[in-house]
C-alpha cells in the first residue's frame, strides 16, 4: 500500500479522497483509473454481433412460421374448395335427373351424402345445413311429376331451377370470413 501512495503521489494530491477509497479496497488510484480500450472495444463488438445474430436468427424463425401457418391454411382452403365444387357438380346432375325423372338415383344420392360427410369436417354449419338443404331439394324434386322442357325454362326464369344458390353464397361467405375471399 505504501509504494503504491508513492508512485501515485501527484495523482493523489489532484483527486484527494478517492486513494483514501482505493487503498481501502486494496488497489492503487492509478490502477483504478487505467482502462484498456481495447478491451472495451472488443466487448461492444461480440455484443452487437451476439445481438445481431439473435435478430437475425428470431427474425427467420417467425418468418418461416408465419409462412407455414400460411401455405397450411392456403392447403386447408383448397380442400373446402375441392370439397364444395364436387358436391356443387354431383347435386346439379343429380338435380337435373330429379327434374326429368321419376325413379331415384340413390347411389348419386348417397354420392351427395359422402360430400356432406366430408364438408362436416372441413366447413361451418351454415355450409353443411345449406348443403343438406339442397338434398332434400333434390329428394322433393323427384316426388314432383317430371318437368317439361317449357317448365324448366320457366324455373330457370324465375330462379326455382338453381337450388344451389345459397350453398354457394354460403361458401362464399366463409371464404371471406377466413380472408381468403373467393378463388381468382
Amino acid at each position: 500500500m505504501r509504494l503504491c501512495a508513492i508512485r501515485c503521489a501527484s495523482a493523489s494530491i489532484r483527486k484527494g479522497g478517492r486513494q483514501l477509497r482505493a487503498e481501502q479496497d486494496g488497489l492503487c488510484d492509478c490502477q483504478v483509473l487505467l482502462m484498456d480500450t481495447s478491451v472495451i472495444t472488443a466487448l461492444a463488438a461480440l455484443a452487437g454481433a451476439t445481438i445481431g445474430g439473435l435478430t437475425s436468427v428470431v427474425a427467420s424463425w417467425s418468418i418461416q412460421r408465419a409462412q407455414a401457418r400460411e401455405q397450411r391454411l392456403a392447403s386447408y382452403q383448397l380442400r373446402r374448395q375441392n370439397v364444395y365444387k364436387e358436391f356443387i357438380e354431383q347435386a346439379s346432375k343429380l338435380h337435373i335427373h330429379a327434374l326429368q325423372n321419376d325413379k331415384a338415383d340413390v347411389s348419386a344420392l348417397m354420392g351427395l351424402y359422402a360430400e356432406i360427410s366430408k364438408m362436416r369436417v372441413l366447413s361451418s354449419a351454415r355450409v353443411v345445413d345449406n348443403a343438406d338443404q339442397i338434398i332434400k331439394k333434390v329428394i322433393n324434386a323427384y316426388l314432383e311429376p317430371n318437368k317439361t322442357f317449357p317448365e324448366l325454362r320457366q324455373m330457370a326464369h324465375s330462379g326455382l331451377i338453381d337450388p344451389l344458390r345459397n350453398f354457394s353464397e354460403a361458401c362464399r361467405a366463409e371464404s371471406e370470413g377466413h380472408r381468403y375471399g373467393p378463388p381468382v
